[in-house]
């Protein structure tokens, strides 16, 4: 058994697979701005490899793709199970989130990677691409009121101009219970990968 995921091209998946990840298809945002989806994902074989295998020294592939009984297909519950390939782009921002603030961050069950079938996916969101992070607490402190909120916000955006945190607040683009980091819709393709159809 690899120590490292398989890449593969959701292109070449089941017409089932294809059909919840929509690989390479538009999906508009909240603005009504579109965005393509992504193409090429880590293939996971098992659980126990999601925990196992380490995007960074303190982040593996199991915190950022754990996907709740809201998924609307069965089939994205089973393994394999498909992650974008950017979730090791977000890993690496996480890591140097975690080494700013000194303390273990914790990520919300549905914090990271979100298929476009997901209930919370009716936009295209940043979770859609696997360069977004739902964090819910940090070391003792929870992330669930505006001190603490802006606090880590201030930290998480002083360490990349294209790292964005959701300010304070109770609307579609604010967070009130959580700190919510993306860098955007990062459409990611391995050096190995060719892109034409």
């Amino acid at each position: 058994m690899s120590d490292l995921p398989k890449i593969v091209d959701a292109l070449a998946l089941s017409a089932e697979h294809r059909k919840l990840l929509r690989p390479g298809e538009p999906m508009k945002d909240r603005a009504g701005r579109t965005h393509f989806l992504p193409r090429f994902f880590y293939e996971i074989p098992t659980w126990s490899d999601a925990k196992k295998w380490e995007l960074t020294p303190r982040f593996t592939y199991a915190e950022l793709m754990t996907v709740d009984c809201r998924e609307a297909d069965l089939l994205l519950n089973t393994f394999p199970h498909y992650v974008p390939c950017a979730i090791s782009i977000l890993g690496r921002y996480l890591q140097a989130f975690r080494e700013s603030v000194g303390a273990p961050v914790y990520i919300a069950v549905n914090g990271g990677y979100r298929s476009p079938a997901h209930e919370h996916s009716r936009h295209a969101s940043p979770h859609n691409w696997a360069a977004a992070a739902n964090i819910f607490r940090i070391g003792d402190t929870m992330l669930d009121d505006q001190k603490s909120i802006e606090k880590y916000a201030r930290i998480a955006q002083s360490l990349a101009p294209e790292l964005h945190a959701k300010p304070f607040g109770h609307g579609p683009d604010e967070s009130d219970d959580h700190l919510h980091v993306d860098f955007g819709y990062v459409s990611y393709a391995p050096r190995e990968c060719e892109e034409a159809r």
